[in-house]
């Protein structure tokens, strides 16, 4: 994304936060990066997360599901407290795409600074660089063992893999 295009995107962000939130209430926790308020599916803006068949492999080589891992945390720092959703635009697929707030805590910074999720550059400028840098040092969540970028995960699904072949490769971040 052009500097231009991430400056713009920060403005509409700032100036949309300022406003009333798109939607608000209590969120059925999807996966780890989609909720569900008022029967609208909301995709958090700028993070990816691991999917909910996507394996990882803890500090121990132990592969656990780290996609369910990154959506049971999520519904339990949530724990029914309202959420408010700010929309930025709609997904391929339809959803809408949009950061969330749970109290002052935005939902994708929280996700990516406890490993759960990881800043999607592409989409966030590297808005979230930073707390994915902390999480990266201090080993939390995803990285305390290594893991399958969420997209290539699904990449390698959709051209035939298996869950367990497409989380372990030899490109796993250690």
């Amino acid at each position: 994304m052009s500097k231009r295009k991430t400056l713009l995107l920060m403005l509409l962000l700032l100036s949309r936060a300022a406003s009333a939130a798109d939607f608000v209430g209590q969120a059925s926790v999807i996966d780890g990066d989609t909720l569900e308020i008022q029967g609208i599916r909301i995709r958090f803006w700028g993070i990816d997360a691991p999917e909910s068949t996507q394996l990882c492999r803890g500090a121990d080589s132990n592969l656990y599901r780290c996609g369910a891992n990154a959506a049971n945390q999520l519904d339990s720092f949530i724990a029914r407290r309202p959420v408010s959703c700010t929309s930025l635009s709609k997904d391929q697929y339809g959803r809408t795409v949009a950061t969330c707030l749970v109290g002052t805590a935005d939902l994708g910074e929280w996700l990516v600074s406890n490993g759960l999720a990881l800043d999607w550059p592409h989409y966030s400028g590297g808005r979230y660089r930073a707390a994915q840098r902390d999480a990266d040092r201090s080993g939390r969540g995803m990285w305390a063992g290594s893991y399958v970028e969420p997209w290539l995960y699904r990449a390698c699904m959709r051209s035939g893999g298996s869950p367990v072949h497409c989380s372990d490769d030899a490109n796993a971040h250690p």
